[in-house]
């Protein structure tokens, strides 16, 4: 099934064209969202997205995903480092991009460079049916923001990416908290970075990564 469904992915993206597909969801659209732990500093080269009714949408995450530590603003190597990247967040909510026109979500592609190694991979993270439904399922939510309560959906779906290749996936909401939903072990791209046309350059790792890194290593198995 794993196999076939790669197969079908690949043949859509070099095939296929972002289409606008018919959808009947109780929101406009749906966001696809990444995070890194902290220290553990990843560039995302692409993610894709094939929907329940085959629609290819192509380029929906890139570039560098949300992290803790080090801070947008931080300069130089801190005194202390205050960061924790063994584990997950709690409640992760991640940032990247509303998936316009697209149904229920089945299967993600993304390829990413995980700096702190530095290495590349790509996972292919099928979607289950229990996500689906739950996207779909309207919960009561009492949001801090504005003091009230409202129907809300978990119209977010956050990938966790990890050095190892591993990705986690939750579902999260606006005003709830996020829940799991599968993991995956990704596979090293052979190609390497850029799919190979940088002759092996990674994109940079911050000095305050680097110098946590040499200090305490990478907590590979806590992921």
């Amino acid at each position: 099934m794993f196999k076939k469904s790669v197969v079908m992915l690949l043949a859509l993206l070099i095939g296929g064209c972002t289409t606008r597909a018919g959808h009947s969801l109780p929101y406009d659209a749906w966001s696809l969202r990444f995070f890194s732990p902290d220290y553990m500093e990843v560039w995302i080269e692409t993610a894709d997205v094939v929907d329940i009714h085959e629609y290819v949408f192509r380029g929906k995450g890139s570039g560098v995903p949300a992290i803790g530590y080090p801070r947008a603003l931080s300069k130089g190597i801190p005194p202390e480092f205050r960061g924790k990247p063994g584990g997950w967040h709690e409640n992760p909510r991640g940032k990247g991009k509303r998936v316009i026109g697209a149904a229920l979500p089945r299967l993600i592609y993304v390829r990413w460079q995980s700096l702190a190694e530095p290495q590349t991979y790509e996972a292919y993270i099928e979607i289950p049916e229990s996500a689906r439904i739950t996207m779909l399922k309207g919960e009561r939510a009492f949001c801090g923001a504005d003091g009230k309560w409202i129907t809300d959906y978990r119209k977010l779906l956050i990938v966790g990416l990890a050095p190892g290749g591993i990705a986690k996936v939750w579902l999260g909401a606006p005003c709830l908290k996020s829940t799991e939903v599968t993991r995956v072990q990704g596979t090293i791209n052979p190609e390497g970075p850029y799919r190979g046309q940088t002759n092996g350059e990674y994109y940079f790792l911050s000095d305050e990564s680097k110098a946590y890194i040499y200090k305490f290593g990478i907590p590979y198995g806590s992921w």
